[in-house]
């Protein structure tokens, strides 16, 4: 378990409610659909169609997830036209999209390892061929265990005035 530190020890002093991590990104990618769009986005999909086709979603779902992905950063709109064609836009990563990876590709570990009949598809190190694993790593380089895993709050930044 991670160790609480700080004011963080007494839980019924203070609340997570409203400023937890996982909260805020639940909010934003807590759908299924919204992951496995995710998904077909770093495995390159970038159009409407394909989107809707590989995650198996009406188009309505389809571009309401596309349009909450947008709106929380993780994807942007690129206008492109086939000739003959009237402009559509194409979905691709942003940075903040290619950041969330490690998400989902945790998910994708966790559902390897402990759901049935999940074993044969695997991340792998391209270069040496073996297998690729998430894990936390602090900024100093460290593999961080769970046991040694810490949770504390920073003080916020005050707001320059000027």
């Amino acid at each position: 378990m991670p160790v609480l530190q700080g004011p963080l020890v007494d839980r019924d002093a203070w609340s997570a409610v409203g400023e937890c991590p996982i909260e805020k990104t639940m909010a934003v990618a807590g759908q299924k659909s919204a992951m496995l769009i995710m998904r077909e986005a770093y495995y390159g999909t970038t159009r409407f169609d394909d989107f809707a086709k590989r995650v198996g979603i009406t188009k309505a779902a389809t571009s309401a997830r596309l349009s909450e992905l947008v709106e929380a950063g993780l994807l942007t709109k690129q206008p492109y036209r086939e000739p003959g064609q009237r402009a559509r836009d194409e979905y691709v990563l942003t940075q903040a999209g290619v950041d969330f990876m490690p998400v989902v590709w945790a998910m994708f570990e966790w559902g390897r390892s402990h759901l049935p009949n999940n074993g044969r598809l695997r991340l792998t190190h391209v270069p040496c061929g073996a297998d690729a694993h998430v894990e936390i790593v602090c900024d100093n380089g460290h593999s961080v265990p769970l046991e040694e895993l810490g949770m504390r709050l920073v003080p916020q930044k005050r707001p320059e005035s000027g």
